[in-house]
């Protein structure tokens, strides 16, 4: 863990890696709501880091966090959003021949992993949802797509997205949902935010 100052009163804390900044993330939540953390503006995780806005004395706060004792992540609490999914994504068989499974088999392993987002960017709506154990994680395409259809169900690294408007992208796509992931007139406006528990329901027949 690092601590470094961001301005006057910005914290950036870097970790080793994604489990560790979503643990931090989730225990920096956990003492928000429990008032033992000192007023924050703002706590936006990262890939690997978690950044604090708005802090009145970032260096106390930076001694203080490097002493907690942050246990590790735990399934199954908080908010779960549930997705309806088709697994009609293009690249589905080429995924499943990664995993040694047919199609339907790889529909069925997603389907029943429990995702939470790790954290939001790329695009207004677009979480990178953490959950599929590593032995499923795949590359992004060799050849990214020029154009990749809203409402795409996407996997890269350990990652699953869902595109929530077209633009250009590299990951795999394994399926389709109609679920709105951003409303400008939807109060928030994003259907995901760091910390949400994701599940992706299969409708329909997979491809």
């Amino acid at each position: 863990m690092r601590p470094l100052p961001v301005g006057e009163h910005g914290l950036l804390i870097e970790l080793d890696d994604g489990d560790a900044a979503e643990a931090l993330h989730a225990e920096l939540l956990r003492r928000a709501a429990a008032r033992t953390l000192p007023e924050v503006r703002e706590i936006v995780p990262a890939a690997r880091t978690v950044l604090l806005d708005g802090v009145a004395d970032p260096h106390h706060l930076a001694a203080e966090i490097v002493q907690w004792d942050i246990p590790p992540l735990t399934g199954g609490r908080g908010t779960t959003i549930e997705v309806p999914v088709r697994y009609d994504g293009p690249d589905l068989a080429d995924v499943a021949a990664r995993w040694g499974v047919t199609p339907g088999e790889a529909a069925r392993i997603h389907a029943s992993s429990l995702f939470r987002v790790a954290f939001c960017g790329f695009t207004p709506g677009f979480g990178y949802l953490t959950g599929l154990p590593e032995r499923f994680h795949v590359p992004r395409r060799a050849t990214p797509r020029t154009r990749v259809p809203v409402g795409s169900v996407a996997l890269a690294g350990p990652y699953t997205g869902v595109y929530p408007r077209s633009s250009p992208g590299g990951w795999q796509l394994i399926g389709t949902t109609d679920a709105l992931l951003w409303d400008a007139a939807r109060e928030p406006a994003a259907l995901f935010a760091p910390g949400v528990h994701v599940r992706f329901v299969p409708e329909g027949r997979t491809r």
